[in-house]
């Protein structure tokens, strides 16, 4: 490499364009262009160090086989801040604590989609937090615990373009609760622009679907599965144009609907951020923090980032369902 003398007809890889390298660099295991890449020479160093490859973030698969919060912490902080202001896309499953929330709001203010199930977020930081996601059009928050009507009434108010809501609960979180009446009507309060909801085993009865039916009128997909209380027949009658699935649970279904309804798309008239950070020729030593992270005693050989160009993969992973009553 670097030796191109009486070869005219090939650019050199360390020459090619830092946007170039980094979509090559894409398709790479995220350990490895954490620290494999940045030692095989400086510019690719810089490229790894810069925005290039960290515009969609997907470490959910990761996030899930860790047992220690503060990994996870660790790793959001380093990729969202490599991000320069760029990130368009994160998933991670389980943020600890509220403190990340706010800084994704921090630095990630171009995000479209942001998908963070089981998350230990509150409905207190939602609210301070959600008018810096102004940007979000599809929102995971399935299985977070710890918010509920305002946390969903504040992500509506604030992400204006919202077209998509994943809120699947499994039934082990709803044990101490009677019913989610409440959500429901701030999703139909709120959120008036749905076009795929996904409600999968929350708590709520016919009423409180015909109220989000009745505000949400571009609604073209409805995840039902497990919400027993719910008539689904009553609302196919209604709505015949509606695509609903569930409530009776059959088998794992992966949605591909979400690319027909989806408006998220990779313009390439966007304006990114494209400044480097600071310092980068030392930055990846051995011993660096970027090592650290997979010291953990864990293999990380299936940790990705995956990249999609005008939608999102819907495969639903992750749950195990139990069979209808």
């Amino acid at each position: 490499m670097g030796e191109c003398e009486g070869a005219e007809e090939y650019r050199c890889w360390e020459e090619l364009l830092p946007d170039a390298l980094g979509l090559i660099f894409r398709n790479l295991p995220l350990q490895e262009v954490l620290t494999v890449v940045p030692r095989v020479c400086k510019s690719w160093g810089r490229v790894v160090a810069g925005p290039y490859c960290w515009q969609e973030i997907d470490i959910e698969e990761w996030s899930q086989q860790q047992s220690k919060p503060e990994q996870i912490g660790r790793m959001v902080e380093l990729l969202v801040g490599r991000s320069g202001g760029s990130c368009r896309r994160i998933s991670v499953s389980g943020l600890p604590c509220d403190p990340l929330l706010a800084f994704i709001g921090d630095h990630a203010r171009a995000l479209r989609a942001l998908e963070i199930p089981r998350s230990e977020i509150s409905d207190s930081v939602v609210e301070t937090v959600a008018p810096r996601l102004a940007n979000v059009t599809f929102l995971d928050i399935s299985s977070c615990t710890k918010i509920g009507a305002r946390a969903l009434e504040a992500f509506g108010q604030h992400c204006k373009s919202l077209v998509g809501l994943r809120r699947v609960m499994h039934p082990i979180d709803l044990a101490d609760k009677e019913c989610q009446h409440d959500e429901a009507r701030a999703i139909a309060r709120s959120m008036p622009k749905l076009r795929h909801l996904e409600v999968g085993y929350m708590l709520i009865a016919t009423e409180a679907v015909a109220e989000i039916l009745r505000h949400c009128r571009d609604l073209k997909f409805l995840d039902l599965r497990g919400c027993w209380a719910v008539d689904d027949k009553l609302l196919r009658e209604r709505h015949p144009g509606l695509r609903v699935l569930g409530p009776r649970v059959e088998d794992c279904y992966e949605n591909t609907y979400w690319e027909e309804c989806s408006d998220y798309s990779d313009d390439s008239d966007s304006i990114y951020s494209w400044e480097f950070m600071d310092d980068v020729d030392g930055y990846y030593a051995v011993g660096s923090d970027d090592e650290a992270i997979w010291d953990d005693g864990q293999g990380l050989e299936n940790l990705e980032v995956r990249f999609y160009g005008g939608g999102f993969s819907e495969s639903f992973a992750g749950f195990d369902w139990p069979p209808s009553p």
